[in-house]
């Protein structure tokens, strides 16, 4: 059974992104036939109940969902990730069913 798995990237590359370089990921993404969607993440709010109001985490840029077998099969999705192939940031968290 497939497990998902979602890809948070960070603005934080060291390196300009290629020209072209999304579209080519993306097509990659969805010929894998494992891609789900995901979406770019504009400006926020946090918020704790009686707490002050903390910083957001300004470098979280998107994500992206994906199903993978384990979290190598999900690492393999970095290849061809324009920000990681960059030198910029991207987090892979499975996203656990209770």
């Amino acid at each position: 059974m497939m497990k998902e798995f979602i890809l948070f990237v960070h603005g934080d590359a060291t390196l300009p992104e290629s020209d072209g370089a999304w579209e080519a990921y993306f097509e990659r993404l969805h010929r894998s036939g494992q891609f789900d969607g995901g979406s770019s993440i504009g400006e926020g709010k946090t918020f704790r109940k009686g707490d002050a109001v903390g910083a957001p985490a300004t470098s979280l840029v998107g994500f992206l969902r994906i199903r993978a077998a384990d979290a190598a099969e999900a690492e393999t999705f970095l290849v061809g990730n324009p920000v990681f192939e960059s030198g910029g940031t991207v987090e892979i968290k499975e996203l656990l069913r209770d």
